[in-house]
């Protein structure tokens, strides 16, 4: 399974009024890589992840999938507020989006069971979500976007509200589903150390309008665990990634270098 984006660009408004928020933008996603986007705020990262989605439409270019028909691969969003429904318990959030596919009830169930258990919330599964900590609200939006099994799973900063200690322990939850299921992953983060930590390829966007400044390989084998920051190969890529997005931060706010 592949996706390619070839001269992405999406304006918001019309005419004079219109904001660009990304042009230009052509990259390639494939297999079961994991894919993370990172660049200022306001470049365009949600706008991206939403138009490979399909939630929204680019004012130009095209986004072209693996698909003999050229059909949209089904995809799983996870986005940092979790949007979980508050008046339906773990069970049946989780549950949720296999009701718009044809599972029948007992197996939505069985399938969605199965996920709450991969994520450590069997105790909780009749809890409902105001019952919950943000990390394990967070672990139920996960679950409920491998259990649809998608062929490409987008995280939309996922761990962005969440304090660092849960954060990591998330990280490394994510990691080990992923090993199992391996879908195609596009995650979005600021985190530069969680990007390295997860990824095989970093994509750095520019300042908006968004662009893709620059693509690194990450050359950690898997699976990984938190050694890998350490090293000489991630303070490499931690100062590369930076440069980009300070050089960009200073444009954007005309600070002189």
């Amino acid at each position: 399974m592949s996706f390619a984006l070839h001269e992405v660009a999406k304006a918001y408004g019309h005419d004079r009024r219109a904001t660009p928020a990304l042009a230009g933008v052509s990259f390639a996603a494939r297999g079961a890589e994991f894919l993370t986007i990172v660049g200022p705020s306001g470049c365009g990262k949600t706008t991206l992840l939403k138009i490979i989605a399909g939630l929204i439409a680019p004012s130009a270019g095209r986004v072209a999938f693996d698909d003999p028909a050229g059909a949209r691969l089904r995809t799983s969003l996870v986005f940092q507020d979790h949007g979980l429904l508050p008046w339906y318990d773990v069970h049946e959030n989780v549950a949720l989006g296999l009701r718009f596919q044809d599972v029948g009830r007992a197996e939505a169930r069985e399938r969605a069971r199965h996920f709450i258990v991969q994520v450590g919330l069997e105790r909780f599964l009749r809890h409902h979500p105001h019952e919950l900590s943000i990390g394990m609200r967070q672990r139920v939006g996960i679950a409920r976007a491998f259990v649809a099994d998608p062929q490409i799973l987008l995280l939309d900063e996922p761990f962005g509200s969440l304090d660092a200690q849960t954060k990591l322990v998330l990280q490394q939850e994510l990691l080990r589903i992923w090993q199992e299921h391996r879908k195609l992953v596009v995650h979005v983060t600021h985190d530069i150390e969680e990007a390295i930590l997860l990824s095989d390829r970093i994509l750095v966007m520019s300042g908006r309008p968004g662009r893709i400044r620059e693509e690194i390989r990450v050359p950690f084998a898997r699976p990984r665990d938190l050694g890998v920051l350490d090293t000489r190969d991630a303070a490499d890529i931690r100062r590369r990634i930076w440069d980009i997005l300070e050089e960009e931060v200073r444009q954007s706010l005309w600070v002189p270098q």
